[in-house]
């Protein structure tokens, strides 16, 4: 098993990042050291979920859920890969 195998690994942000409702954006950002990155469309609830507590095939699970007939499927792991590679979830 590898730190990111999707069967096992239940993603968390990263120590330095830090998720939060931006008032005046009116939008999720990703606060790190230096950088703010403004979440759009679904990334924000992917996030959310990203907790320590779920695998990825939970955390889609539960969006499909949430969202019936949204591509979910197809979205949430390369999306959970993408910010895994840019550091922002472990």
């Amino acid at each position: 098993m590898t730190a990111h195998d999707p069967g096992h690994w239940c993603p968390r942000p990263a120590p330095a990042v830090v998720l939060r409702h931006d008032r005046a954006r009116d939008n999720h950002v990703l606060l790190m050291p230096e950088r703010v990155v403004v979440l759009t469309g679904s990334a924000p609830h992917v996030m959310e979920l990203c907790d320590g507590t779920r695998t990825v095939a939970q955390i889609t699970d539960e969006l499909r859920e949430r969202f019936p007939g949204a591509p979910v499927d197809a979205e949430v792991a390369s999306f959970v890969e993408r910010i895994r590679k840019e550091g922002w979830i472990r």
